[in-house]
């Protein structure tokens, strides 16, 4: 990992903890699925759970494999693709994540790894027509920006922020 962190603390914490996230959402995979509700009248109602789509997540340096782990493994428990966008300062963590991603068998196009910096990546993320959902973890800094792109782009309720 490239965020300079003690071992011990990145293999106890990161590592373990986004492996539990992992297979938490593993097991969640095959159970998300649409409900028959009963109704006193000759009408039948059910719930049906479809995929968004396309994800963009953006994440912060500081837990860069975990946030990594918070925001993919739902996504893709859920049947969506996901353009993620890894903070600049650690992007080697999401890219190596990638690799191993890309070795056990996912398709082509599932989980795509844009680094960059925030101000041209993550205002296309947010920005773009095609991707959504947007999940953010960073600096209150950021914020006004990633409002303004949702604004414009009137799906405000689409946006999941976390903020530190």
């Amino acid at each position: 990992m490239d965020t300079g962190k003690p071992f011990l603390h990145a293999f106890f914490m990161d590592l373990e903890g986004c492996i539990k996230t992992f297979r938490y959402f593993a097991g969640w995979a095959d159970k998300i699925q649409g409900k028959t509700i009963p109704t006193d009248n000759n009408v039948v109602c059910f719930t049906r759970h479809e995929p968004i789509g396309v994800c963009g997540a953006i994440t912060p340096w500081n837990f860069p494999l975990l946030m990594l782990a918070w925001k993919l493994a739902p996504a893709l428990c859920c049947g969506n693709t996901v353009v993620l966008k890894p903070a600049e300062q650690t992007p080697l963590t999401a890219l190596y994540l990638g690799s191993l991603i890309k070795e056990v068998g996912f398709p082509p196009g599932v989980v795509n790894i844009v680094p960059g910096f925030g101000p041209t990546v993550g205002a296309a993320i947010s920005s773009h027509p095609q991707i959504n959902k947007i999940a953010f973890t960073g600096s209150t800094e950021v914020n006004p920006l990633l409002l303004l792109f949702e604004t414009h782009r009137h799906f405000l309720e689409k946006l999941k922020y976390d903020f530190f």
